[in-house]
C-alpha cells in the first residue's frame, strides 16, 4: 500500500534582532553561534533582522564548501563584503577583500567552492538607479590618507542622492580621532585588531551601531582595520 510522504515542515519564523535602530548595539559576533539557513549549506550570525526573511538584515553569512543559493532577486539591493574564502556567481568570483554592491533587482545564483565568510547587508539600499559595484580592496592604490595622520581609508560606496557611505578605514597604532556627530547613525565592524572610544574596547569580530546623532571619542591604541558604514539609519 502507498503511503504519502509527510512533507518536511517550513522553516520556522525568524524573530527580529536589534530591530529598533534609535538603540545603540554592540555585538561580540565571536560569541554567537551560526544559525541554519533555508539552503542547508549556508548559515548566518543576524545583527540587525526586522521582518523575517522578507526584510532587512545585516549579518555574518559562512558558506561550507560547496554550499549555494540557488537563483532569487535583491529588491532594495544587497551589499557583501568577503571576508575570507572565495565567494563567487554566475558573474564571477570574489576573494576575500572584494565588496560588491548588487542594486534594486538584481539576481544571481551564490555559492562558494571553497567556503567562504561574508559580512551581507539585504534589502538596505532602496533605489532604482544605484550602481553594481566590484571594488578589491587589497589594491593599495585605492587607499588615500584619512582626516588625522594615522588614518588611511578605502572608499567602497557613495552616490549622490543617497544618504548613506560606506570606506573600510585602518588605524595605526596610537591613533586618535576628534569627536564627532554621527548624522544618520554609523555601523562599524572591526577586521582586524582593537578599536576603542569612551564607552569601550571593541576587539575583532566587534559589530557597532550607533543611532542618529550619537556621539564619540575613537581611538585605537594598538591599531585596527574596521569597515565602517554612515548615514541610512
Amino acid at each position: 500500500m502507498q503511503t504519502k510522504e509527510t512533507p518536511p515542515p517550513p522553516f520556522p519564523a525568524l524573530a527580529d534582532v536589534n530591530a529598533d535602530t534609535t538603540q545603540r548595539v554592540v555585538v561580540e559576533t565571536t560569541s554567537m553561534t551560526w544559525e541554519a539557513s533555508p539552503s542547508g549549506t549556508v548559515w548566518r550570525k543576524p545583527l540587525y533582522r526586522q521582518g523575517g526573511e522578507s526584510g532587512p538584515v545585516t549579518s555574518l553569512v559562512r558558506y561550507a564548501p560547496g554550499g549555494a543559493f540557488p537563483e532569487h532577486a535583491h529588491p532594495q539591493g544587497e551589499e557583501i563584503l568577503v571576508l575570507d574564502g572565495v565567494f563567487s556567481d554566475e558573474h564571477g568570483d570574489y576573494p576575500a577583500g572584494t565588496f560588491l554592491m548588487n542594486p534594486h533587482g538584481s539576481r544571481h545564483s551564490p555559492r562558494s567552492q571553497t567556503g567562504c565568510t561574508l559580512f551581507v547587508r539585504l534589502r538596505q539600499y532602496p533605489g532604482m538607479d544605484r550602481l553594481r559595484l566590484v571594488e578589491d580592496t587589497t589594491a593599495t592604490d585605492s587607499w588615500r590618507p584619512g582626516l588625522v595622520d594615522g588614518l588611511g581609508v578605502r572608499p567602497l560606496y557613495s552616490q549622490g542622492g543617497y544618504p548613506e557611505s560606506v570606506a573600510l578605514v585602518r588605524w595605526a597604532p596610537g591613533t586618535h580621532f576628534q569627536r564627532h556627530t554621527h548624522w544618520g547613525g554609523e555601523e562599524i565592524l572591526v577586521l582586524e585588531g582593537e578599536f576603542a572610544d569612551e564607552h569601550g574596547r571593541y576587539p575583532q569580530g566587534t559589530w557597532i551601531r550607533s543611532p542618529h546623532m550619537s556621539q564619540h571619542t575613537p581611538f585605537s591604541d594598538a591599531g585596527c582595520l574596521i569597515y565602517v558604514r554612515v548615514g541610512g539609519l
